[in-house]
């Protein structure tokens, strides 16, 4: 790699494109790729936040010459017809798309008893018909040229209950099983498919479950009441300690390594 980290980057001439880009996990992903010279598309249902945050990346920040390797699309992932146009549109413009992200994620908590058809229904139709969607417009395209990754940010909540967290939880171990099955399927084409899965991150969805000052302990010390452990490694992810995994799954240094889920927790599955 040269010393700016770009001319030679591990992923340099290639077309990223990534879901939720505007903030947290996403716009950290998206930096990451940028410094490992990809293209990136980055794409948000939040056109004024995916704006600023294509601007601060485009700066540089870190990137090396990250001018004109970044370009922001406004996406609705939950619309198909939108993902597909958007798609052509990424594929017309920058090239085929070599490497997917799916970042973009929505959570609504409350208990199962309680819990609204549509909370269900809108966090269902963003993470796990999201994934579908995006799968279906790029995953064939790669598949013909015989190359490409995909890399679902999915939760631990997918393989651990979480109280009150029924339909979030729900909706990531689905997307981690479909990333899985879609894996299996286009693993003969050389399209790898691999899920990571944070724990508790920096994020402002995070920051969000926060109700006061003692929140962020108990998060990492662990809550009997809700039955739920805490950090072993007794820190909160920074959104960039899960972007270089997905920069790696989506690397030739992980050629040999489809269908797995990658816990990204400091240990607090226990797993």
């Amino acid at each position: 790699m040269s010393e700016n980290g770009i001319a030679n980057g591990t992923l340099s001439g290639r077309v990223a494109l990534v879901t939720g880009a505007a903030r947290g996990i996403g716009e950290a992903v998206a930096a990451a790729l940028l410094r490992e010279g990809a293209a990136v598309a980055a794409t948000d249902r939040a056109p004024a936040e995916l704006a600023e945050t294509v601007r601060t990346l485009a700066d540089g920040q870190g990137q090396g010459n990250a001018a004109g390797r970044i370009t922001g699309y406004p996406l609705d992932v939950t619309d198909r017809h939108g993902v597909d146009r958007a798609v052509a549109r990424i594929e017309r413009e920058l090239g085929p798309v070599d490497i997917l992200v799916n970042v973009a994620g929505v959570l609504r908590t409350g208990p199962v008893l309680e819990l609204a058809d549509e909370d269900w229904a809108a966090v269902f139709a963003v993470n796990t018909t999201g994934v579908l969607h995006l799968s279906r417009a790029v995953v064939a395209g790669m598949a013909e040229r015989g190359r490409g990754a995909v890399v679902t940010v999915a939760s631990n909540a997918a393989g651990i209950p979480r109280a009150g967290m029924s339909a979030y939880a729900a909706s990531k171990a689905a997307a981690v099983m479909f990333t899985k099955c879609l894996g299996l399927e286009v693993a003969a084409a050389g399209v790898r498919c691999n899920a990571v899965c944070p724990g508790s991150t920096d994020t402002p969805m995070q920051r969000a479950l926060w109700d006061g000052p003692a929140a962020e302990r108990r998060v990492l010390d662990g809550d009997l009441a809700t039955h739920r452990t805490g950090i072993p490694l007794g820190r909160i992810a920074a959104p960039q300690d899960v972007a270089e995994t997905v920069v790696f799954l989506c690397s030739d240094r992980a050629r040999h390594i489809t269908m797995q889920d990658v816990y990204v927790d400091g240990g607090a599955t226990l797993r």
